[in-house]
Formats: C-alpha cells, structure tokens, sequence
C-alpha cells in the first residue's frame, strides 16, 4: 500500500492554541503532515515546541517560515491584527493557507486576502479553522435531523463558556507560556488592534465597550455565528443587540423556504464557571434537534445530538446520537489535507468567513 504524500507545513504562532490544538493533531497525524518549519515572537516558545514537536527548522522571523522551500502550508494562529498581512504574504508566495478565526475583524482586511488569493501563485488558496462545523456528529446526525423539520419555528444558538485556563490545565498538552517578547511587540500590536477598529467602526468615536464586543464577536462568537449560518443561513435583519460584558445576546429573524419567518436567539459569554454550554437548537411544531459542544481544549470529548419529539401514539421520545468520538480539530485537518492534495473545494473559505462580519456589522450598528 503507497504511503500518502505528506504535507511540508509551516506554523506561524506556536501559543497556547497550537500547543494545546493544532500541535497535537497535526503530531498524530504525521502520515499526512510534516511541521518542517515553526515561527513566534518568543524565542523560549520556539525552542520549546520545536523541541517538543520535532520540528527542523525554527525562527523568530515569519518570512522565513513563508520562504522556506519544503513548507506548502502555512498555519496562521498569531493574533487578530497579524492575520492579514501574514496571508498575504503567504499567498504571494504561492503557498496554501490555514489561518485561525476570526480571519479578521476589519471587512477591509477580509477583502485584501480575497484579492490576494485571486491573484496568489500556483493557485494557492485560504482554509479558514472554524472546526465546530466539521465534527462528524454536526455533519452527520444534526444536519439530517434538522432536515426534517418542515418548518422552523424558533432557534436558540448559545456558547457560554467557562475559564478557558481550567480546560487547558486539565487537557493533557501542558503547555508552556514565555514572556521574551521584543520590547515594541505590545505597543505594535495595539497599533495594528487600532487600525482595525477604526475599519470595523468607520468614522465613529471607537469605545473600550466597542472594543471589547469586536474582540469578542471575533473570539468566541465567530464559532457561534458561523455555525449559525450553515445551519441556518444568513439571517435577513439583527432586530436587538444586548451589549453588557462579559455577557452578549442579539435576536436575529431568520426566513423559511416557505418565506415565513422566525426569530433565533444568540447568547454568548464568559464566566467563572468552569462548566462549557455550548449548542444549537432548532425547533419545529413537533421536534426539536440540539447539538452540544463541549470545550475543544480537551480532546475527544464526545458531540452529542439530542432529538426531543412526539411520536405517533402521542409521547415525548428522545434520541441521542453520537456519529463518532472523532474530535473536531482532527476532522477539519483531514478536510485540510484534501483541500490541498486533491484540490477539493473548501467550505470555510475567506469569502465564507466574511459573511460573519457583514452579521457583526448588522450587530454593531443595532447597538448604536
């Protein structure tokens, strides 16, 4: 039997989300990747992980991780305001690109990748890491159920989380936390922060209060609201917002193939509570078909589907189904690795991902 061709990957931001995520994902998946190259602002955190990790090549500097000749892949999973540039560059270069969400949080910016990989050589293209949308009991068990509703009367999306600190201690990954920054690193990124503010509330006075629902809408939300779309489809009109951090909510209406419509529910927010509610559930006259999440920081935790509805003797039935133990992360690197062996077309693509911001945009402006 041929051994499948391995991927070259490059890893720019090697933090707590490859340490705990991607890192070890990409490790067990060694018969189709291969880390040849692995960047970050941290020189103790680049030689850590390319220790742990095994990976030859290390640097501090992102363009050589983009040039390096045996990386086809780079993975960008820095923060928000290096997003862009980094994946332009990166397509420039003619390589492939992974960037984690949000891929933006400016729709300026969103468009300059777009043009960039319009243009980018050897056809390289964009996958963007929303992960939740290619666990298989999603794909598989809730996607079919939900079909079956001849018409939804209600939806509730919520992600309610709890310390992400608790979760990442107890994941088995032991991540590690350097603080060897170069001395303008904070101030640069502040400034990058700034720019991207300023594009995401043109001409208007940019609040902490603005600032903090922006960053969270592009953290935690961009999973919620993107998963809400494929479901759901984009929703025709934001009809409140409720803007009270940590805590964030909006009612959306939503339009049925039969144009009537409904009205869903989003709720997200981040407490002390070290318990993970994250799902969506959709309601017909006679079913109703959640799917739950818990926190991706610990692997293989099960996805659940829940169907409550009446039977034809009249009862309440419930069915639980759960399409496999797989975990999400581990789903959406094999959906990578066909992107970008077999051409396969990408679902979470930057033209797919900047319908999240068009939502925010409709978010923000209900808030005014």
């Amino acid at each position: 039997m041929t051994s499948p061709r391995k991927l070259g990957v490059g890893i720019i931001g090697a933090g707590e989300v490859f340490q705990v995520c991607h890192g070890p994902c990409l490790f067990l998946l060694s018969h189709l990747f291969r880390i040849q190259s692995i960047c970050d602002l941290s020189a103790q955190t680049v030689d850590h992980c390319a220790d742990k990790f095994f990976v030859p090549h290390k640097t501090t500097t992102p363009q050589e991780v983009i040039d390096h000749p045996d990386v086809e892949l780079v993975f960008i999973l820095t923060s928000d305001e290096s997003h862009a540039p980094l994946a332009i560059a990166s397509l420039q270069a003619g390589k492939n690109v992974f960037i984690e969400k949000p891929v933006s949080l400016s729709l300026p910016a969103m468009e300059s990748i777009i043009q960039a990989e319009s243009q980018a050589p050897n056809g390289a293209r964009v996958f963007v890491g929303y992960m939740r949308r290619y666990a298989p009991s999603y794909l598989q068990a809730f996607k079919r159920e939900v079909a079956t509703i001849p018409k939804i009367l209600y939806a509730r999306v919520r992600d309610f989380s709890g310390p992400n600190r608790t979760f990442v201690g107890q994941s088995g990954t032991f991540p590690v936390r350097h603080e060897d920054y170069p001395v303008n690193a904070d101030r640069e990124r502040r400034a990058g922060l700034e720019a991207l503010f300023a594009e995401a509330f043109p001409g208007q006075q940019i609040t902490d209060e603005k600032r903090k629902y922006c960053r969270f809408l592009g953290s935690l939300g961009s999973h919620d609201i993107s998963l809400m779309r494929e479901t759901l489809g984009v929703p025709e009109k934001v009809v409140g917002v409720s803007v009270h951090d940590p805590f964030y909510s909006a009612i959306m209406t939503f339009r049925n193939a039969d144009r009537s419509t409904y009205s869903t529910t989003y709720e997200s927010g981040v407490d002390g509570v070290s318990v993970f509610d994250a799902h969506i559930a959709v309601y017909g006259a006679n079913k109703r078909v959640t799917i739950k999440y818990d926190s991706p920081y610990v692997k293989g935790l099960p996805i659940y589907v829940e169907v409550d509805e009446t039977n034809e003797d009249g009862e309440v039935q419930r069915r639980t189904m759960l399409s496999s133990y797989e975990d999400a992360y581990t789903a959406e690197l094999q959906e990578v690795y066909e992107a970008f062996t077999t051409g396969k077309k990408i679902k979470t693509s930057v033209a797919d991902a900047k319908q999240d911001l068009e939502i925010y945009d409709m978010m923000y402006k209900k808030m005014e």
